[in-house]
This record gives C-alpha cells, structure tokens and sequence, in this order.
C-alpha cells in the first residue's frame, strides 16, 4: 500500500495499515502532520479536555503511526498510473509500485498574497473558523471572502465575537440565499463591499487591515483582532485529472468506504470532497480507507 499525504488522515490509515503488518510506505513532500501544526490550539479533538497545540498533536499522531514501522518518503507525487493489477506513483525521488493507493495530500487554502498575511498567521490571521474561532470572545473580527464558506464562518464567528465584518471584492455575495438572508439578517454581521485587502498590520498579534475600494481606489483602515480568510481552497490534485473523478472544485469524489472509483484507489481527509475539513474527520476517512484497502488487496 502506498499512502500519499502525511496529514492526520494520512498518518491514521498509515497506523491501521502498519498496525495489520501490510507493506506500506508513506509519501509526503514537506513534514508530518499536515495543516493541523498551523493550529495554535486545538480544543475539538476527542482525549485533550485542556487542549493541546497543533503541532504538538501532529507529532503525537505522527509518533504513534511510525511506532508500527511506517517507513516514510519525502518526495513530492507527480502522477499515477495503472498497469493491471498494479499502481505506479511517480515522485521527485522515484517510482514506487503498489496495489492500493490512498490519497491523502489534502488541500491549501487559497491565500491573500498580502504583507503581513504569513507574519500574522496563527497571531490572528486563521483560515478555519471553527478550528479558532473562540480565541476571539468578545472582541471585533473580520471574514475575507463572499461564498458559503465566508458565511458559515461569518455565522459561526457570531457566537464569539462583538461584531463579524465581512470583506468582499464585490458587491453580491456567492454565498446561497439562504446563508445570505441569515447573514444579513445577523445584527452581528457588517458588510464591507467592492474591498480587498491591502495589508494586515500588528505588533505580536494582528492590529489592523489596510483596505482598499476596488471601484473608487480610496483606501481605508480597520481595526480588528482577528481576520479570517475564507477565498477558497485549492485540493492538491493536478496530477490526478483524467485518472479518477474530481468535482467541480478539483475534490476527489468517493463511496462510503473512501474507494475512489478506480479498484484500489482511496481518498481521505481535506481532499475529498464533503469533507468536513476536521482533524478528527480525517482521521476517521484514514483508518476506513485503510481498512477498505486491506480487504482490497487480501482479494487481489
């Protein structure tokens, strides 16, 4: 078995398939643990009552996968084909061949591209409102983005905060009508229209956001805690059209076992699509795609 990801979906199908004495190699291109070790705190994952911070919980999961001898590979994957009965995943370092293959090199979230946007992230700057969200109690954040997510955020956000600001480039949502009727309906919520954003400033945490009219190119200031940006994300799939089903947003489609349409291909976590984007989510996709892929390969 090849698992191709060593985020904690992953690392969790590398433990089960280790733990079942399978010949499995993991491939990541950068570190173990995935986009959980960008969280400052995680207080939503099942055994921490008092919290525990991402990148010491991605160590933990990553130490307890590799306690079965889950060998590891760091390289970036540029392809798979199929060849009979056979998988072969080309990387920057080789080829490996295998007769199960889990993806699960999950998503980026799309990014501002704005000074102080990498300074501050984890300072302020999040990407996950339901991952962060109560650090910002009683205080004034901001949502970047017009879609559903921007919205659910906007709406989850609400519970915390004193006041929710959400910046859109445009002046109409993308978000359905019917997160719009709730937003707009929110006395919580303010609208920002035709802006974006220039810059997040700070000291050792985010202070204020330059923005700017995109109709009359006035600038402005705003003064908030937190920003949350909600423009998208980007699952890391390039080298996967033509060989499985993708949705419209690039996300791999899969059954209840994680089976990716093609016999012995699996996906878990952030890149298939409806996930939930949760730690605890992608753990579960990992050990069904790895249990899905053992009675694959037992039958083969």
């Amino acid at each position: 078995m090849i698992i191709i990801g060593g985020g904690p979906a992953g690392l969790s199908a590398g433990l089960y398939a280790s733990r079942s004495k399978l010949d499995t190699l993991l491939i990541e291109k950068a570190g173990l643990g995935g986009q959980i070790l960008n969280a400052e705190m995680v207080e939503n994952y099942p055994g921490f009552p008092q919290g525990i911070s991402g990148s010491e919980l991605g160590a933990l999961i990553a130490q307890q996968a590799t306690k079965y001898g889950l060998p590891t590979e760091f390289a970036e994957v540029q392809g798979i084909e199929i060849q009979g009965d056979e998988k072969i995943v080309t990387t920057s370092e080789g080829q490996y061949r295998a007769k199960a293959v889990i993806i699960a090199a999950g998503s980026e979230y799309s990014k501002l591209g704005v000074p102080g946007e990498e300074e501050f992230l984890g300072k302020g700057i999040s990407y996950c409102a339901m991952c962060d969200g109560a650090f910002f109690r009683d205080q004034v954040i901001a949502v970047v983005g017009g879609g559903n997510v921007a919205l659910n955020d906007a709406l989850f956000l609400t519970r915390f905060a004193t006041k929710v600001i959400v910046i859109h480039r445009r002046d109409q949502l993308r978000a359905t009508k019917i997160l719009q009727d709730r937003a707009f309906a929110n006395p919580k919520i303010e609208f920002l229209w035709d802006t974006v954003v220039e810059s997040i400033t700070g000291d050792k945490l985010v202070r204020e956001i330059r923005l700017r009219n995109v109709k009359t190119g006035n600038g402005s200031s705003l003064v908030v805690s937190g920003v949350f940006v909600a423009v998208g994300l980007r699952p890391n799939t390039g080298y996967l059209k033509g060989l499985i089903t993708l949705d419209e947003g690039g996300f791999i489609s899969v059954n209840g076992q994680m089976e990716a349409g093609v016999p012995g291909v699996y996906a878990a976590g952030d890149i298939r699509a409806g996930s939930i984007r949760q730690v605890v989510s992608a753990a579960g996709d990992g050990a069904t795609a790895a249990i899905a892929a053992e009675k694959f390969i037992s039958s083969v």
